[in-house]
């Protein structure tokens, strides 16, 4: 059967998260039912990374397998038409010879979260950023956050819950920037930890906002202890970027 890989955007908002499950909708679930209405048959959708309910994206993946080739153009534009009325879309969709596969694949993920930092409440961004209203220390949190750069074991930013069989993992990439009143925070791994980028934007937060010094994130960090850590921010402020293949 011909494999396809679809690159994906979505708003997580009301629903589950990217894995089907017994207690609501989820991206998955959308796109399966999607896939059926077009080719008749049940598909599995098989994504790259099984983001949290309420939790975003903009550059997903996803791989299938169909009863029958289609011009890859015929694919979007059917599951386009049959997730509606649903904050999904399917922005690209491309051949890809059978031993792709969307998560085994991949070399590396790049997350984004967003914090609205400033008094007034978000009106058209409600449900797509944190808002803080205090300032924050946007220096103090990029400094903070190099702490947590290269491999160590993120014990202490990983969820009690996580299924990862080891909590080491290699952080490449952790920045954090203010542009106006927004403070973004973008992270690269070829892995994370369940709830890994939550839990660390909500600790570089406390730096932030003066509550916590910056080497008290190192102190964190060696801790191995998840009770050692800050808090974990709100979903709504996370994005799924994009999802690296090929050489790293």
């Amino acid at each position: 059967m011909p494999r396809y890989k679809l690159t994906l955007e979505y708003d997580g908002s009301g629903l589950v998260g990217w894995q089907r499950q017994a207690n609501g909708l989820s991206v998955q679930e959308v796109l399966e039912a999607a896939v059926e209405r077009f080719c008749g048959v049940p598909v599995t959708v098989h994504g790259a990374g099984r983001t949290d309910a309420g939790v975003h994206a903009l550059g997903q993946t996803a791989h299938l397998d169909l009863p029958r080739e289609a011009s890859p153009d015929v694919i979007r534009n059917a599951l386009n038409h049959h997730v509606k009325p649903h904050a999904v879309a399917v922005l690209a969709v491309e051949a890809v010879d059978e031993h792709f596969d969307a998560r085994r694949s991949a070399r590396g993920r790049v997350y984004l979260y967003r914090i609205l930092n400033r008094r007034p409440p978000p009106a058209l961004e409600r449900g797509r950023v944190w808002h803080v209203g205090p300032r924050l220390d946007a220096e103090a949190m990029q400094a903070a956050a190099q702490l947590l750069i290269g491999k160590h074991d993120f014990t202490t930013f990983r969820d009690s819950l996580c299924q990862a069989k080891s909590p080491v993992k290699t952080l490449d990439r952790l920045d954090v920037a203010r542009l106006g009143d927004e403070i973004r925070i973008e992270a690269r791994a070829r892995s994370f930890l369940h709830h890994q980028v939550r839990n660390m934007v909500g600790t570089l937060k406390l730096v932030g906002a003066g509550k916590w010094r910056v080497a008290d994130v190192a102190a964190a960090l060696a801790a191995r202890d998840r009770r050692a850590g800050g808090p974990t921010a709100p979903s709504d402020g996370l994005y799924l970027v994009e999802v690296l293949y090929g050489p790293r």
